[in-house]
């Protein structure tokens, strides 16, 4: 296999199913009848892995990597499901901390392209049974599964996991979930499973309650992380991360009880070690310190307004670079943005990226400094040439805005 089939496979991959809705076509097809069907054909690799699922509005991905590092500092090979990728596609599957095998991906590609006809799955459906089936030929002692969007008809719903988790809620995918917190809480529930412990990090008392009672009709324990109190620190900087630190201790706390060998040592350094042994990147990452250049991937207006928040209480000028796609409400935005800075808006490279040209007017309106680019590095370039030492970048808004900064940068930080 060259790197040319390999990308071509991967593009096959993109087209044949896109990852979001384009042109009409919907890439999101709720239920599990198809993944069940997928899964069936490869002989049900889910069922050959021990599984964590973790749910939720904003956190998945910081807490299933913290938790990842953790277990693999216990000695514990193990697996990681997390969406999107910011550089690469097998940035999606890894086993401790290492991506995905590309020959892997490009032979079980291959296989993909014989399924029978009445079997038409999602792009993400895709990449879940490709996990399952990585996680399975690897032998891994156990995966961390991610949930993709919602929880109850997400594709990864088809596993039964030893534990699970739903590290917050907050209105994010409207569209689709539900224009309610209640809504939206409803479809999240969905991952709770008959006796299986559920972890819940968010103090929202309204949600809490739909867990709750989700919960009490599955006969599943009912955790709540948010009563815990702990000192312990992440190498994962954003003040957000504090409340995701506490799902992660809860989660070793119903491990230790199924008889998994994880010592405070283990737990302590896991969370310091994050990025060291997972690669995840992305998350209130500090790509340099002169100028101080922060990139985060919130995208929601919870995540955004934590985000922010966090950047206001840095008494520096900053330099701020955004982007958006098409379904974001832009004027939900607008009040959120820091203080004290000049802004350079740029489209994100993907097809659903949103030019700003398109919403001129509300950074009109919001009486703001800014500036137009028609790409990321573009404004990444321009910020850069005019901050001085003395002042910082900050670079978000989007997943897909840090994916085309950190695919053309990374390097240069390395």
């Amino acid at each position: 296999m060259t790197n040319a089939q390999y990308q071509e496979a991967v593009e096959w991959l993109f087209v044949q199913a896109p990852n979001y809705q384009i042109d009409g076509q919907k890439a999101y097809k709720p239920g599990l009848g198809n993944i069940t069907r997928l899964c069936a054909f490869f002989d049900n690799p889910q069922d050959k892995i021990k599984c964590i699922h973790i749910g939720g509005t904003n956190g998945k991905g910081s807490t299933s990597n913290m938790l990842s590092s953790v277990l693999q500092e216990s000695g514990y090979k193990t697996g990681l499901y997390n969406s999107p990728h910011l550089i690469d596609f097998t940035e999606r599957i890894k086993v401790n901390g290492k991506n995905c095998d590309k020959e892997f991906v490009y032979n079980f590609i291959l296989k993909l392209k014989k399924l029978p006809e009445d079997i038409l799955p999602s792009f993400f459906e895709f990449t879940t049974i490709m996990a399952f089936e990585y996680f399975a030929q690897q032998k891994v002692d156990i995966a961390i599964i991610e949930v993709g969007l919602g929880g109850r008809l997400d594709s990864t719903n088809i596993i039964k996991p030893l534990v699970a988790a739903i590290t917050n809620v907050q209105l994010d995918h409207q569209n689709i979930l539900g224009d309610t917190i209640e809504e939206i809480a409803f479809e999240k529930a969905g991952i709770i499973k008959s006796n299986t412990p559920i972890i819940f990090g968010d103090d929202n008392e309204t949600v809490k309650n739909i867990i709750k009672d989700k919960a009490a009709k599955e006969n599943a324990p009912f955790i709540d992380a948010t009563i815990l109190k702990t000192k312990l620190k992440s190498d994962l900087k954003g003040n957000y991360q504090n409340k995701n630190i506490k799902v992660v201790l809860c989660l070793v706390e119903e491990l230790r009880k199924l008889n998994y060998h994880i010592s405070d040592k283990n737990i302590e350094k896991g969370l310091l070690n994050v990025h060291q042994n997972t690669g995840f990147i992305g998350r209130w990452f500090e790509f340099s310190q002169n100028p101080l250049t922060i990139c985060d991937t919130g995208h929601n207006q919870a995540g955004l307004e934590s985000v922010f928040e966090q950047l206001n209480s840095i008494e520096k000028h900053k330099h701020v670079v955004l982007g958006f796609v098409n379904d974001k409400k832009i004027d939900d935005v607008m009040s959120l943005l820091p203080k004290n800075s000049k802004f350079y808006f740029a489209k994100p490279s993907i097809n659903r990226g949103r030019h700003p040209q398109d919403y001129e007017d509300l950074l009109i309106d919001a009486k703001i400094f800014y500036k137009i680019f028609d790409s990321v590095q573009e404004a990444y370039l321009s910020a850069k040439q005019e901050c001085t030492n003395k002042e910082m970048i900050f670079i978000g808004g989007s997943n897909f805005v840090v994916g085309d900064f950190l695919e053309k940068n990374l390097e240069i930080c390395e």
